[in-house]
């Protein structure tokens, strides 16, 4: 079966033409390759040794920016984002350059070496002209994290302490400088293909506050001290006053988190609502991956993370990389 017969037929057109205008008429191979949270549908294209990304939007998430396309455009331009080719915003279908990935974990220089990269790679980014404006972060945190609370994931009240925590924070955090923000860069969504790095999946690409990619990266890149010295200074985060707000902005970026995969798991099947809030720790999470006793896409695993990012936002302890499942 042609892997492109999966894309919805209200948009078959669309990426019909689309596969036109980058290979002409000839027929091309396609292969679905797995997507991350958005729900896009994504393909290799592939013609006589050319190669492409396709990527077919789903419904629209009251999380994604709309002007994510020219975010991406911006970065694409700028050697950020892979080389867009095709894009028809109307319809969510994109025809990008196609990046033969190889695991981050072959960065030269290892894992400080890595985060350096990162912070390079975002201070570019933030040196952009500023995105186009959606809602300030912390007003997105506190709606996905009310929805949270409406689900009934969680026994009532047991979550109220953390919607204080969160209001806390609100109150006493300015709120002011923006710039272009990717506000999403996790280990899948940085790729590296053998000589740099790339950032894909501009779906929430808008101004923000320059903390925030910084501290979704600290928790993703930069585990030793040694690590997170170096992607700081790389980002250009040296001055006391952006180091003193650091703590609560990485706080909302673990409770965003928290709040996506405890929505992901609201929606499946369960008995009863979760009466505690315990969490594994890094070491515990880890292990438990190992052995198998958690498995990626279910629902514990889910409340797993979410949770230990919760406890992350709550007191502050380490975290894992959102790639680990």
């Amino acid at each position: 079966m042609d892997p492109l017969a999966t894309v919805p037929a209200a948009k078959q057109a669309a990426v019909r033409s689309a596969l036109t205008a980058i290979f002409g008429e000839e027929p091309v191979v396609a292969t679905a390759i797995a997507g991350g949270a958005s729900g896009a549908q994504i393909f290799r294209i592939e013609r006589d040794g050319e190669r492409a990304l396709l990527r077919v939007e789903g419904d629209p998430s009251p999380l994604r920016f709309p002007g994510q396309y020219v975010s991406w455009r911006a970065a694409s331009e700028a050697g950020i984002a892979p080389p867009l080719h095709y894009l028809n915003a109307a319809n969510g279908i994109t025809m990008s350059a196609y990046i033969a990935q190889k695991p981050l974990r072959e960065f030269p220089g290892g894992p400080v070496a890595l985060a350096e990269a990162v912070g390079t790679l975002l201070r570019r980014l933030q040196a952009l002209p500023c995105f186009e404006t959606f809602f300030d972060y912390p007003e997105i945190v506190s709606r996905l994290f009310a929805h949270v609370m409406r689900t009934g994931l969680f026994g009532d009240g047991l979550l109220q302490p953390c919607a204080e925590q969160l209001d806390a924070i609100r109150a006493r955090t300015p709120w002011g400088m923006q710039v272009a923000a990717h506000n999403d860069p996790n280990p899948r969504n940085i790729l590296y293909d053998g000589e740099r790095l790339w950032l894909i999946d501009w779906e929430s690409a808008y101004r923000n506050d320059p903390l925030v990619d910084i501290a979704i990266a600290l928790d993703n890149f930069a585990a030793a001290p040694i690590a997170e010295e170096r992607l700081l200074s790389a980002a250009g985060v040296t001055e006391p006053a952006m180091l003193a707000r650091l703590h609560d902005i990485r706080a909302l970026t673990r409770l965003y988190y928290a709040g996506v995969l405890f929505s992901a798991a609201a929606t499946m099947p369960r008995a009863n609502a979760e009466t505690d809030l315990d969490a594994p720790t890094p070491v515990q999470f880890h292990a438990a991956v190992r052995d198998g006793r958690l498995k990626a896409g279910r629902r514990e695993t889910l409340l797993a993370l979410g949770k230990l990012y919760l406890s992350g936002f709550r007191d502050g302890g380490a975290v894992v990389p959102l790639d680990a499942v």
